[in-house]
């Protein structure tokens, strides 16, 4: 099999190339290389990189030419900083895959499609009134962050809810630019599926983390951005009261998931998770723990982002069921490696 990884030679990108190579697949890596400064070293031999942005048409059109399976991972990932961010991501992310899938139209290409999506779609997760049951509640308000109040309360009683598993058929809910190209990327995809009768399949990735990890940047995830904090000597700072909860799944998961998506025949999206929640705090307590003796613990600083959300934990069933997939690496034991992993500048 032929295979085409756009962003091939990124953080995900990388170990999914990783995997396909193992499994003795032929692959194809288109990737502007921005945030390289030359081509990554990890990248096999084997592997035939093209270095041009997914904007560009005939670059985009030669490399996915003759291939039959195309894994889409190219995008500008993380919340951004602010509205400035916004023709960025959407020309990035939304252009890009609108190129991508029109060279793949011209060629009548039926093959199998599998695109990265994440848990930003669904905005707040899923949760649980005591006297209305499941609820969604809206965003919440700078004057209740700046008081403390980071659990959202229920938008009928005002009572405290409890948070829940989400399902794949819970309503999107983008709350921030990222999300909405994310959301409009598997949008445009599942678009193109209906036309040509292509399988496609979009990957809702939750909280990924692992080796090769971009540093040092505000577009990076949490557990990076804690992690370059340790190697400068300072503590994480953690924001609101550590209490926000998430899934934290490691990269070598993701690719083998997204792997066993180009081999499946699955249309539809499905959550890539651990199925092992744990709070931002915890997080950044195991991280520091990891990290060695001397590490500085954890502060917890009150502050907030208005484009978080509170909590957002994915159901791993569909994965399981459609795909076969089940993360292997532990809470733990990923952690401890993420401790002491390379990460990318």
């Amino acid at each position: 099999m032929k295979v085409l990884v756009t962003g091939g030679a990124g953080f995900i990108g990388g170990h999914v190339v990783d995997q396909l190579v193992g499994d003795g697949a032929e692959v194809v890596v288109l990737d502007s290389l921005v945030a390289h400064s030359e081509p990554p070293s990890h990248l096999p031999d084997a592997v035939d990189l093209r270095v041009a942005d997914l904007r560009d048409p005939d670059a985009v059109a030669h490399a996915s030419g003759d291939v039959d399976a195309v894994c889409h991972q190219a995008a500008r990932v993380g919340l951004g900083v602010d509205l400035d961010d916004v023709a960025d991501y959407v020309s990035d992310n939304d252009l890009g895959t609108a190129v991508l899938l029109r060279a793949l139209w011209r060629r009548r290409f039926t093959g199998r499609l599998v695109v990265a999506s994440s848990m930003v779609v669904y905005g707040e997760g899923r949760y649980r009134c005591p006297a209305h049951g499941v609820v969604t509640p809206g965003p919440r308000s700078g004057a209740d962050l700046d008081a403390g109040r980071f659990e959202p309360p229920c938008p009928r009683c005002g009572a405290a809810l409890s948070w829940d598993r989400v399902t794949e058929d819970a309503a999107p809910d983008p709350r921030n630019v990222y999300a909405a190209t994310k959301l409009h990327t598997e949008q445009l995809a599942f678009v193109y599926g209906r036309e040509t009768g292509a399988p496609v399949c979009a990957l809702r990735y939750h909280n990924v983390y692992g080796p090769r990890m971009p540093r040092d940047t505000p577009y990076a995830g949490v557990a990076s951005i804690f992690r370059s904090a340790l190697a400068a000597g300072a503590a994480p700072r953690v924001f609101e009261d550590g209490g926000q909860v998430r899934d934290f799944v490691h990269a070598g998961d993701v690719a083998r998931a997204n792997v066993l998506a180009l081999g499946s025949a699955w249309t539809g999206p499905v959550n890539v998770a651990s199925g092992e929640p744990h709070t931002i705090l915890e997080m950044a307590t195991a991280l520091c723990a990891a990290f060695g003796p001397d590490a500085p613990a954890p502060v917890v600083t009150g502050e907030y982002r208005l484009g978080d959300v509170r909590h957002v934990v994915a159901s791993p069933e569909r994965a399981a069921e459609v795909l076969g997939f089940e993360a292997r690496t532990s809470f733990v034991a990923g952690m401890a490696e993420f401790a002491h992993a390379p990460l990318r500048r």
